[in-house]
């Protein structure tokens, strides 16, 4: 009798010392914190790497469905995007019956895909090393890690394979954009006159819109050189913006300015100066939106994953007007037939005018965000401080997108009906976004 009684307690007290640190190990990794840095992380070696804002925003979409699709089997009211991405099939499923991290899977799922989509995988290794190793430090049993790894390492390959047949490696070969003698055309900007980029992106597969096309906006104001015409007075106040500017108005356009590559000239010297991507500024403001109002793992890569969409659909949107139209940047024409010594403030992108990128994925994003936290969110956006820029104050998404627009007037580099259109052009695609991708079961039901 006494055997018995001493072998139950000895039981129960084993029981509850598995039980307190399985709690204790969890606690530790269900922190989204996990998931903000390797982003974070994806997206100091986009900027490293000098990818130009629509390749990275197809980084950036894979890597964050890649992490949803792990992530969700740790809350069962999220659903898979398979069936809902453009030729995304059947995800792997975790096996029945065994214990699972997923909060290392998504992590790990992200990072392999970041990893395959970027140059420097050096940084990546490093990176993974690095945070493979503090949930290896949590406690985690070595059972629950390799299988969590090894389910990760599943999803990777799957979304990886996905990515494989979107067209992009074949754009690659791609002929180069030719320069046309037409005056209203798009000519390559000085300092560096490079050569225009992405020419064919909007051959590359969508993910949530059903073609490039699909929001195509009307045609750009009719190119003129009469000094009575609009096209004309649109450049003018492109050109009198620079001449009058506000401090207000320099300080906007160089907040929102995200050229991943700007050419610096000294004398006889040219250098790079390497800053983030428009996509990647708003991947940060999801950041900031997941950390006040204190997301959880699951929900953070969901919002990750939904905004990373819209942001990818939106250039392919934009990028596929941008080579219909051609159309002539305000540098060009502004020197050509208003002033020659004119310098806009921002350094001219290398892609033709119309529409806006920022104006068509800010407004993409911001309808994005606002379903996801909210309208009147307000929010510091802290994106560029590391780029030697203050903070900036939002009420909103929407205030967020509208000034992001109108920034690049500011800078000098885009006419009023590139961005006002641009906004109603990336609305469009992130309202049809909204209404075809469901990440909540309940929402499911309801479209059915």
């Amino acid at each position: 009798m006494k055997k018995s009684l001493l072998s139950l307690v000895i039981l129960c007290v084993v029981l509850f010392s598995c039980s307190s640190d399985e709690k204790e190990w969890r606690s530790k990794v269900d922190r989204a914190d996990f998931l903000h840095r390797s982003v974070k992380q994806v997206t100091d070696v986009i900027v490293h790497d000098i990818f130009s804002p629509p390749v990275a925003s197809r980084i950036y979409a894979y890597m964050s469905v890649a992490g949803y699709e792990a992530a969700i089997h740790r809350d069962q009211q999220y659903v898979s995007m398979a069936g809902q991405l453009n030729g995304l099939e059947t995800v792997p499923a975790p096996q029945d019956g065994v214990e699972y991290c997923y909060q290392l899977s998504a992590v790990q799922a992200m990072l392999k895909v970041g990893r395959n989509l970027v140059f420097s995988e050096d940084k990546m290794d490093a990176f993974y090393e690095k945070i493979m190793k503090e949930f290896r430090d949590t406690g985690i049993p070595d059972e629950v890690y390799e299988r969590s790894v090894a389910y990760g390492t599943q999803v990777a390959d799957h979304i990886i394979a996905w990515s494989s047949k979107d067209n992009y490696k074949q754009s690659r070969s791609f002929p180069k954009y030719s320069i046309l003698d037409d005056p209203a055309t798009w000519k390559p900007t000085p300092p560096a006159y490079m050569d225009a980029i992405e020419p064919h992106w909007n051959k590359i597969r969508t993910f949530g819109i059903d073609s490039a096309g699909q929001f195509k906006p009307k045609p750009p104001t009719p190119f003129s050189i009469d000094k009575e015409s609009t096209f004309y007075k649109e450049a003018l106040e492109v050109y009198d913006i620079g001449k009058k500017m506000t401090q207000e108005q320099r300080e906007i356009a160089s907040f929102w300015d995200c050229n991943p590559f700007v050419m610096n000239v000294k004398g006889h010297v040219m250098f790079a100066t390497k800053k983030i991507s428009p996509g990647g500024h708003w991947m940060n403001i999801t950041h900031v939106a997941c950390a006040k109002t204190k997301a959880d793992f699951v929900k953070a890569a969901e919002a990750y994953m939904r905004v990373s969409v819209s942001l990818f659909d939106g250039f392919v949107s934009c990028w596929d007007e941008k080579y219909r139209s051609r159309l002539i940047r305000p540098e060009t024409y502004i020197n050509q037939y208003i002033d020659e010594n004119w310098v806009p403030l921002l350094q001219t992108p290398p892609f033709p005018e119309y529409t806006s990128g920022h104006s068509v994925i800010s407004a993409a994003a911001a309808v994005t965000l606002t379903d996801l936290f909210g309208d009147n969110f307000s929010f510091v956006d802290s994106t560029e401080i590391e780029f030697g820029l203050t903070s900036r104050s939002f009420k909103s998404f929407q205030e967020a997108c509208e000034e992001a627009a109108v920034s690049r007037m500011y800078g000098g580099i885009h006419y009023r009906p590139a961005f006002e259109l641009g906004l109603v052009e990336g609305k469009a695609v992130g309202t049809y976004i909204l209404s075809k991708i469901k990440t909540r079961r309940e929402d499911l039901t309801i479209s059915q």
